[in-house]
């Protein structure tokens, strides 16, 4: 939202081209309707916690993100819109919204969208723009853009908040708050946007199939970190945990049953062969660092010492 009383003071006082051009430098293109009154905007550019941000007011009725300025500039991103004074309609992923004073709504800049503006020269917005890969990979889903957050709720309040009081002009005293504060932005972006759906529905069955997956195959890497696991997915390691958590397991728990049967299998399979391999040796290339933690873990398991697979007592 805008500063108390700058009323865009800093802000570029630009026509139907200039507008054009300003806009597309840092957020693509977006096309104000020809009307026959003459054409005025107002656009400034700043930085919200090390987001780019844009104020901006235009007295045409209507504003437009079509498919050819998509085509053209080929840009990716969210923009969370929020809507200062006035109100507007937004058509957005086929979804129709009509949005007030504090209301946050998600936009795609890979999706047309209209803005509607009946009173002209009332309507001024605040855009906030996100990186689309990152956002989804910090919340584990990808936001539906159109959805929109109430200004009766916590976080779209907390969100406005945030972006009337950050600091537009300099830099910060630590320059590693604008990271920490990003993150709160994701956080509250995920609280207003986050699916309906619950943990255990069928788009999250396969996903939870597909780092159930990458553990099968490294496994016996004794270096791999549910960090890297959920890099390799796509979602946060908060995430990757409530997938296990709903499930009533954990990451910890999964990938050891995963090497305590693989060691097992082995630990059989070369008493059959009376091959004499060392039981440290395989508990080693199952992925476990520490005999002993392996010992524990396959009695807790199998009821028995490891020596004791030979005898088939594991199976």
């Amino acid at each position: 939202m805008m500063h108390p009383n700058d009323d865009f003071l800093s802000a570029q006082e630009l026509d139907y081209d200039g507008f054009r051009t300003a806009m597309s430098k840092d957020w693509g293109w977006f096309t104000p309707a020809r009307e026959t009154n003459i054409f005025a905007s107002k656009v400034r550019t700043r930085r919200v916690y090390g987001f780019a941000a844009v104020d901006l007011t235009c007295n045409a009725t209507r504003l437009d993100r079509t498919e050819l300025d998509i085509r053209r500039d080929n840009m990716e991103y969210y923009y969370v819109t929020v809507q200062d004074t006035g109100g507007s309609t937004i058509i957005h992923n086929d979804r129709v919204v009509n949005i007030t004073a504090g209301d946050v709504i998600l936009l795609d800049s890979t999706r047309p969208v209209t803005f509607i503006s009946p009173a002209q020269d009332s309507a001024k917005w605040l855009g906030l723009q996100v990186p689309r890969q990152t956002l989804a990979s910090h919340l584990g889903f990808e936001p539906q853009g159109g959805a929109c957050g109430r200004r009766q709720a916590q976080a779209a309040r907390l969100l406005c908040q945030l972006a009337a009081d950050s600091v537009s002009d300099t830099e910060p005293a630590c320059a590693s708050a604008d990271n920490f504060m990003g993150l709160v932005v994701y956080d509250l972006l995920g609280a207003l946007f986050a699916p309906p759906t619950p943990l255990c529905s069928r788009h999250n069955d396969k996903l939870f199939m597909r780092v159930c997956g990458i553990i099968k195959d490294r496994f016996a890497d004794p270096d791999i970190s549910p960090h890297e696991v959920a890099a390799e997915t796509g979602i946060s390691l908060r995430y990757l945990q409530k997938l296990f958590t709903v499930r009533g397991s954990t990451y910890s728990k999964y990938i050891s049953s995963l090497r305590l049967d693989h060691a097992a299998h082995l630990i059989e399979r070369h008493a059959l062969m009376k091959t004499g391999q060392p039981l440290s040796d395989i508990a080693y290339a199952c992925g476990f660092r520490d005999y002993t933690y392996f010992a524990r873990g396959f009695r807790r398991r199998f009821g028995s010492a490891p020596g004791a697979a030979g005898a088939g007592r594991p199976r």
